[in-house]
C-alpha cells in the first residue's frame, strides 16, 4: 500500500504541476503562449507519461473522482478509497505550493488576481458561463472520463495502450471545456491550486468536488452494468488449471 500511495502522490503531483503549471506559466507566455489547446495537450501529456511510469503499481488513478468511479465500477475495493484519495490531494497541494514559489518568482505575479488556473464559474468562468452549465459540464465529461477509463483498461481492449487513451480522452475534455470551468474534473487538482489562489477559488471548490465525484460514480456504475463482460464471459477466458499428472502403473 505504501508503494501505492506514494505513486498517486508522484502521479498527482505531475498533472497539478505540468497541466496546471502549462496554465499559470506558458499559456499566455508574451507572443509565443501556448493558449487552451496547449494546456490541454499538458494535461494529457501528464496522464500519459505518469500512467506509463507508475501505473503498473497503483493503477494510475491521480483523481479523486476515478478512484471513487472505479469503486463504484467494482474496479477496487472500498479498503483503497480513501488512502488513495487523502495521498492525490497531497500531492496536488505539494504541486500547487511548488508552482506559487516558482511563479512568485516574477515580478508582478498576483495569484488572486490571476486565478492561478483555478476551477469556477459565473464570473470566475473563463467564458462566462453559470453555475448550472458548469455542474452539467463537469458530471458529464468526468462521466465519460470514467467510461474510457473503464473500456480502455478492461481485459478484452487491446493491451498497452490505455494510458495513450486516457490521456488523449483528457486533451479532449479540455479542450471542450476550458472555456466553461477551467476544467476541473478532478477534485484533487482543483484542491491543489485553489488553496494558494485564496479568495474565490475557495468559496466555489465545492462545485469541483460534487460534481466531479457525481460523474465519476456515474460513469463507473454505466460501463459496470452496460457495458462491462458478463461475469460467465470474464470465467470462460480464465484458462484451466492444469490436469493431475496420472497415477503411476
Amino acid at each position: 500500500m505504501a508503494k501505492r500511495l506514494f505513486a498517486e502522490f508522484f502521479g498527482t503531483f505531475w498533472l497539478v504541476f505540468g497541466g496546471c503549471g502549462s496554465a499559470v506559466l506558458a499559456a499566455a507566455f508574451p507572443q509565443l503562449g501556448i493558449g487552451f489547446a496547449g494546456v490541454a495537450l499538458a494535461f494529457g501529456l501528464t496522464v500519459v507519461t505518469m500512467a506509463y511510469a507508475v501505473g503498473h503499481i497503483s493503477g494510475g488513478h491521480f483523481n479523486p473522482a476515478v478512484t471513487l468511479g472505479l469503486f463504484a465500477g467494482g474496479r477496487i475495493p472500498a479498503a483503497d478509497v480513501i488512502p488513495y484519495m487523502v495521498a492525490q490531494v497531497i500531492g496536488a497541494v505539494a504541486a500547487g505550493a511548488v508552482l506559487f514559489f516558482i511563479a512568485s518568482g516574477k515580478a508582478g505575479f498576483d495569484a488572486t488576481a490571476g486565478g492561478f488556473a483555478s476551477n469556477g464559474y459565473g464570473e470566475h468562468s473563463p467564458g462566462g458561463y453559470g453555475m448550472a452549465a458548469a455542474l452539467v459540464a463537469e458530471v458529464v465529461l468526468t462521466a465519460m472520463f470514467l467510461l474510457i477509463i473503464n473500456g480502455a483498461t478492461d481485459e478484452r481492449a487491446p493491451k498497452g495502450f490505455a494510458p495513450l487513451a486516457i490521456g488523449l480522452a483528457l486533451t479532449l475534455i479540455h479542450l471542450i471545456s476550458i472555456p466553461v470551468t477551467n476544467t476541473s474534473v478532478n477534485p484533487a487538482r482543483s484542491t491543489g491550486v485553489a488553496l494558494f489562489q485564496g479568495t474565490w477559488a475557495l468559496q466555489q471548490l465545492w462545485l469541483f468536488w460534487a460534481a466531479p465525484l457525481a460523474g465519476g460514480v456515474l460513469g463507473g456504475v454505466i460501463y459496470r452494468f452496460l457495458l462491462a463482460a458478463p461475469a460467465a464471459s470474464r470465467v470462460a477466458v480464465t484458462p484451466a488449471p492444469p490436469a493431475p499428472p496420472a497415477a503411476p502403473a
